[in-house]
């Protein structure tokens, strides 16, 4: 990628994956889906079961070739969140509660400023986290001795 298609690349992204979006331009306009998968790297995401091509596969030893229907990326530009309230698409904001958790509103004329929960799928991790020590970590011992004792000062710096 040179440098001036990286210059275009969205920096904060306010689509999510398992967003319910509505497409607002191309062959599918108006009709709404989940967001399947985000491409930051292409400023594209696929909505599942829209965008649908047909894509000639030739057959190996391992598998079987054919004509499949695929869902093909979406321009992220192509699709808004659809607003929860009204149904309608809307921009996507950020607000800050009193109790200082950051949320997604609902933005623009006609939508009704209500929040934008981020969706479930988000909390299931891909790959889960390892329950044992690696070769990497610290071990256990070295991480429950003190490095620093304010009392006495020791640990400190010579500065």
């Amino acid at each position: 990628m040179g440098w001036k298609a990286a210059e275009k690349l969205i920096r904060h992204w306010k689509i999510l994956r398992g967003d319910n979006v509505m497409i607002i331009r191309g062959k599918d306009k108006g009709e709404t889906g989940t967001i399947k998968r985000v491409i930051r790297s292409q400023n594209r995401v696929i909505v599942e079961g829209k965008n649908l091509i047909k894509k000639h596969i030739k057959g190996g030893p391992d598998h079987e070739g054919g004509i499949f229907t695929v869902e093909a990326p979406l321009h992220a530009s192509n699709v808004q969140v659809v607003d929860p309230v009204t149904g309608r698409p809307c921009k996507v904001g950020v607000k800050y509660l009193e109790d200082g958790t950051k949320v997604r509103v609902a933005r623009g004329t006609g939508t009704s400023g209500s929040i934008i929960p981020r969706p479930e799928i988000l909390k299931i991790r891909a790959t889960p986290r390892p329950a044992t020590a690696g070769p990497k970590d610290t071990p256990m011992e070295y991480v429950w001795e003190q490095t620093y004792d304010a009392k006495t000062g020791k640990g400190m710096p010579d500065l």
